[in-house]
C-alpha cells in the first residue's frame, strides 16, 4: 500500500474577479515550486479560494484544477473577504510551509526563492514591496496605515499588506482569525511568541482587472481594527507547562 506523502509546501491564493490573471498566475507558482529541491521527495499544492467571484474566475479556477494536479479550487458561495479566504486556506491546507500570494500578478512568485532560506530561521517571513508600483493614493493610505500599525502593535514591520508570505505550520495552526485580522498577520504571531521577519521583494503594476481595496475599505477599517489587536494583545493567554518531575518555582511571601 502507498502511504500519501505529505505536501512540503500549500500555497493559499485568495481569488475575487481576476480571470486574465489566473493562468499566468498558476504557470509561473508550478515553475517556481516544481524547480525546488523540496519538490523532488514530497508533492506541494496550490489552494485557490474563491470569494464570490462574478467574472467568470470560477470556471477558469475549475479548468485549472483539472489541468494540473496541484491545484485545489474551494468556492464560496458569496464574498465573505479576504480574512476568510485566508482562514480556509489555512484549514483546507495540508503543507509543513504555508504561503499566501495574491491573485492580481502584482508579487512574483519567483520570489517565493527569496523567501524559503529566511524560514530555517524564523516562523514567518514577510514580503516587503520596498518599490511599490501603485497609484499615490493607494501609496499614502497605507504608509499611513502601516506607520501606526507598527508603532501601535510593536511588530516593526514596513508592509504588512504584501500578500506575499511564509508560514511554518505552527503560526497557521494557532492564529483564530477575525475579519480583517489579514492585515495583522506580524502582530498575532509575535503575540503568541513566534518570530517574525521581513525581506524586500519585488512589485509590479497591476496589467488585469481592478484594485479590491480604496481609503475607505483599507485605511479606516484597518485602523479601526487595530484597536482589536491591540486589545488581543493584553489579553492573550500565554502560559507553559514545566517539565515532569521539576517541582514548582518557590512563593515569594
Amino acid at each position: 500500500m502507498t502511504v500519501a506523502t505529505r505536501p512540503w509546501a500549500s500555497v493559499v491564493i485568495p481569488i475575487k474577479d481576476e480571470r486574465e490573471n489566473l493562468v499566468p498566475l498558476t504557470e509561473q507558482l508550478v515553475k517556481a515550486l516544481e524547480s525546488r529541491e523540496e519538490s523532488r521527495s514530497a508533492p506541494f499544492e496550490l489552494l485557490f479560494i474563491d470569494d464570490g467571484s462574478t467574472d467568470g474566475s470560477s470556471e477558469i479556477l475549475d479548468g485549472l484544477a483539472a489541468q494540473y494536479r496541484w491545484v485545489k479550487v474551494f468556492h464560496f458561495d458569496r464574498n465573505y473577504g479576504q480574512s476568510a479566504a485566508f482562514d480556509a486556506g489555512f484549514k483546507q491546507s495540508t503543507g509543513d510551509l504555508v504561503m499566501t500570494i495574491d491573485g492580481d500578478l502584482q508579487n512574483d512568485p519567483a520570489d517565493i526563492a527569496t523567501l524559503l532560506p529566511l524560514i530555517h530561521r524564523f516562523d514567518l517571513v514577510c514580503g516587503w514591496r520596498k518599490d511599490r508600483h501603485d497609484n499615490l493614493t493607494r501609496k499614502i493610505s497605507s504608509r499611513i496605515a502601516n506607520s501606526v500599525r507598527s508603532a501601535v502593535t510593536g511588530d516593526r514591520v514596513h508592509d504588512t499588506g504584501c500578500s506575499l508570505k511564509l508560514f511554518r505550520r505552527a503560526v497557521v495552526d494557532k492564529l483564530q482569525l477575525f475579519e480583517g485580522m489579514h492585515r495583522f498577520f506580524p502582530a498575532l504571531a509575535l503575540m503568541h511568541g513566534f518570530t517574525v521577519t521581513e525581506v524586500p521583494v519585488r512589485h509590479y503594476p497591476r496589467a488585469h482587472g481592478t484594485s479590491k481595496y480604496g481609503v475607505g475599505n483599507r485605511l479606516f477599517k484597518g485602523l479601526y481594527d487595530l484597536v482589536a489587536v491591540r486589545w488581543m494583545q493584553h489579553r492573550c493567554l500565554r502560559y507553559r507547562y514545566r517539565a515532569t518531575g521539576t517541582p514548582p518555582a518557590p512563593v515569594r511571601l
